[in-house]
């Protein structure tokens, strides 16, 4: 599958973000590819939506980008603290995209094994 292709299944897919999905791909064939490409376009998140669950925080519900990112334990502790009084939530406002980043990775890594697993 070609990157300008892959540019237009996912919006706002970055360099880095397309490098990974690239080796990832390189051993599929068409129809896995495409197998892929769908599972990962549910599974991944737009880094400017996460920012919007982060900026959410400083409005009383602190805790929800990491409710998203499946981080269950420190959405609890955010939200019952509201968000580390608010100094959590700073610090995840700023590393926002490094946090939207490795949850991505893992997902494409997860959807790159369960095609390999269907074999398709």
């Amino acid at each position: 599958m070609e990157p300008q292709q892959l540019y237009v299944m996912l919006s706002g897919l970055r360099q880095e973000e397309l490098y990974m999905i690239q080796s990832l791909m390189k051993e599929m064939t068409e129809k896995q590819q495409q197998l892929f490409v769908s599972i990962y376009q549910g599974r991944r998140k737009d880094q400017q939506t996460m920012l919007i669950f982060t900026l959410i925080g400083f409005l009383g519900v602190a805790g929800i980008q990491r409710f998203v990112i499946g981080d269950v334990v420190m959405g609890i502790l955010f939200l019952l603290t509201c968000g580390f009084c608010g100094i959590g939530t700073i610090i995840d406002a700023i590393n926002i995209g490094r946090m939207t980043s490795d949850f991505n990775q893992r997902q494409a890594i997860e959807a790159a094994a369960m095609v390999g697993m269907m074999g398709a």
